[in-house]
């Protein structure tokens, strides 16, 4: 599964969670893996594309930040390629 998560920084301040990357790197747990990231322009916000399989992984993964200044919002998300195939059928019909 796909999923946007959305890390908020604590007074939009990002250092200590650039320091702890930095010089720990994402932490990540096997079996979680990182697909990209975006930052908003104020540092209030961002934006990670993460999969897996097993939704412990994320949990994990969000205890080991605790610490950090950092809150997170997990979204499952579906690819738009995806979600086209599913709505294709629908898109002819007339309810």
């Amino acid at each position: 599964m796909m999923f946007m998560v959305i890390e908020h920084f604590d007074k939009n301040d990002m250092i200590p969670v650039y320091r702890r990357l930095r010089s720990a790197g994402r932490a990540l747990p096997e079996g979680l893996a990182y697909h990209g990231s975006w930052i908003e322009p104020n540092f209030a916000r961002c934006f990670q594309l993460m999969e897996c399989d097993d939704l412990r992984l994320l949990q994990h993964w969000v205890l080991s930040w605790r610490d950090h200044g950092v809150t997170f919002e997990i979204v499952p998300v579906v690819p738009s390629a995806e979600t086209r195939e599913i709505v294709e059928p629908f898109l002819d019909r007339e309810d």
